[in-house]
């Protein structure tokens, strides 16, 4: 609708467009009606009911009086005629959405291990207890065990369908997955048969009868509602003729979708990425992070890795159950950590208590932190516990909620021996970069994608998240300024469409 005035004429041109398929069509100027809009215009008359008049103008007079108009019209016309032509053309350039690939529940936040259920929270009943507290955490799956009764080293006494009388009873799990499916979590049974001897699956000549009770284990379990099973030593374990029974066991539901999840220690990541293929598993937790220490050859992990990231793993520690306060060596390191896990291609696997950066005390985990200790040393401690948990819950919280931390794809941007860098991005949504410097002194980092793949970063970049001081959230830094303390990191965004007066090198 277009209203012109002229010499104390005012006139309504309603313009109608025809579309088709997303695109106009055709131009239609229809009759218009010429009203009084001013007492200087002459009346053209009023009805019997006193309303007035209206004079309709053929197509011919409209154009005529339209040419009276001079500039005016089409002056109002034109910009009529650019705003259209600015639509049509945002609707044919603009890119439609990536689709997005099937996610499942183990992809959309992190898993959470208690091997020990007495220290974390005296047993079965009391992880339920627990699960408030869980659930804050947005934690998406428990991994609980192993849970079954076993002499050490001896296949014969194993028994995987009944409960260590120390963690709990049967009907104490079936409470425990009734509140956990309730608040969304899924649970997960470790199942490895042999989990304090010296080798998983006894001996080599015991594989084959080992895993056929673990196949008739997973079963009954599942039937009782467990969403998952764990088994450590997986590049062993599928090497069994039975392997096939296992998966199709955990695997061949399809009414709701369970986790076969394996753990493999002193692998590398091509081998990782090969066994993934072979052995058809969901999930496989790796201890690539713990033995390989370098900068430069995690990002080779991560870029090897990334495309089968729905079927990766990632933890420090977590392969060998062991917590982030035994394999790092300040709290600084635990949130430097933390960081990585959750923007890294692929799901985060912690251990209980690295959330608040502690090992079990006395075989209890802390629960107090949150209460108001004495005073002097004690209250600076509690507050940096506290202060590591609410960093890690807002990571669980973003990694929830952006698709590029969720599924987006990976680009190295920079590594080196003590530090590295990289990029998450997904279609139209924002973008992040996870840069990190564990090293005893401070670094400067070269943020530059490979030539190959074509991308431009922008000039300047908000900080999301960040441990170090001189880099506070929310702050905008440029990217060839961007230096990192001692064992600091930091999570910056920006958003998928941005302009750059002047392109990001690309040395």
């Amino acid at each position: 609708m277009l209203m012109v005035c002229y010499n104390s004429k005012c006139y309504k041109y309603e313009i109608v467009f025809s579309v088709t398929m997303n695109k106009y069509t055709e131009v239609d100027i229809k009759e218009v009606e010429l009203r009084e809009m001013t007492g200087d215009v002459q009346t053209v008359g009023r009805n019997k009911n006193g309303s007035l008049k209206r004079k309709v103008l053929s197509t011919d007079e409209l154009m005529k009086d339209a040419g009276t108009l001079g500039p005016v019209f089409w002056l109002v016309f034109g910009l009529f005629i650019v705003v259209l032509v600015g639509e049509i053309l945002y609707i044919v350039l603009t890119p439609g959405c990536k689709p997005v690939s099937e996610m499942n529940w183990w992809n959309k936040g992190p898993l959470y291990q208690i091997s020990d259920l007495v220290a974390f929270s005296d047993g079965l009943a009391g992880v339920e207890k627990k699960l408030d507290y869980i659930s804050e955490l947005g934690v998406k799956g428990l991994v609980l065990g192993p849970l079954h009764t076993i002499q050490v080293d001896q296949p014969d006494t194993l028994n995987l369908t009944e409960i260590n009388p120390t963690q709990g009873t049967e009907a104490a799990l079936v409470a425990l997955l009734e509140k956990a499916h309730k608040k969304g979590i899924s649970v997960v049974l470790d199942l490895t048969p042999n989990y304090l001897g010296a080798s998983p699956w006894f001996r080599t000549g015991d594989l084959d009868d080992v895993m056929e009770k673990v196949t008739t284990a997973a079963a009954h379990w599942l039937r009782l509602g467990v969403d998952g099973i764990k088994i450590s030593d997986l590049s062993h374990a599928s090497m069994s003729p039975d392997w096939s029974k296992l998966q199709s066991a955990v695997q061949g539901n399809n009414t709701k979708k369970r986790l076969l999840m394996g753990v493999v220690e002193g692998v590398s990541a091509a081998e990782v990425s090969q066994l993934i293929t072979s052995s058809g598993v969901d999930l496989v937790l790796s201890d690539l992070l713990s033995s390989r220490t370098g900068g430069v050859e995690h990002i080779k992990d991560m870029n090897i890795l990334h495309s089968q990231q729905r079927n990766v793993g990632w933890g420090l520690g977590a392969a060998r159950l062991d917590q982030l306060s035994k394999q790092v060596i300040s709290q600084d390191l635990i949130r430097l950590y933390q960081l990585l896990l959750f923007t890294m291609p692929g799901t985060p696997v912690f251990t209980y208590e690295d959330e608040i950066g502690l090992q079990a005390q006395g075989g209890k985990m802390v629960w107090d932190i949150e209460k108001e200790p004495a005073e002097g040393a004690v209250e600076a401690e509690r507050k940096k516990h506290v202060a590591i948990r609410k960093w890690f819950r807002s990571l669980s919280e973003l990694r929830g909620k952006k698709p590029s931390l969720l599924n987006g794809d990976f680009y190295p941007l920079h590594s080196r021996a003590s530090s590295l860098a990289f990029l998450r991005m997904w279609d139209q949504s924002e973008r992040y970069i996870t840069a990190v410097n564990w090293g005893a002194a401070s670094e400067r980092l070269s943020l530059t994608p490979e030539p190959t793949v074509g991308l431009v970063l922008p000039e300047k970049v908000k900080v999301k998240l960040s441990t170090d001081p001189s880099l506070e959230a929310e702050s905008t830094v440029s990217l060839d300024r961007i230096i990192l303390a001692p064992r600091q990191g930091v999570l910056l965004e920006y958003p998928a469409c941005f302009f750059n007066r002047t392109l990001v090198s690309r040395s």
